[in-house]
């Protein structure tokens, strides 16, 4: 949405009001969650379609993104960077 040439100039040219009430804003942003639902649904076809990805989506979730970390220490009520690993 931000790179939306219309967008652009209608708030250049009008109030956060006036812009907000923009049908054009509405029709953006209907434009914006389809475009993200198809990315989604491609991503979700590809990795449900492939077992490399699957692994790499499980080594990203327990390494970098600390998924059993962030559960453990929602799970024991503490902070995650305080959990430990092993």
């Amino acid at each position: 949405m931000l790179e939306n040439p219309t967008l652009i100039e209608q708030s250049a040219s009008n109030s956060k009001e006036q812009f907000a009430n923009s049908p054009d804003l509405r029709e953006a942003l209907t434009h914006a969650i389809m475009d993200a639902l198809e990315a989604h649904t491609m991503m979700s076809s590809q990795a449900l379609g492939s077992e490399r990805i699957r692994e790499g989506l499980l080594d990203i979730l327990l390494g970098p993104a600390q998924l059993y970390e962030g559960l453990r220490a929602q799970a024991t009520g503490t902070d995650a960077a305080t959990c430990d690993p092993g």
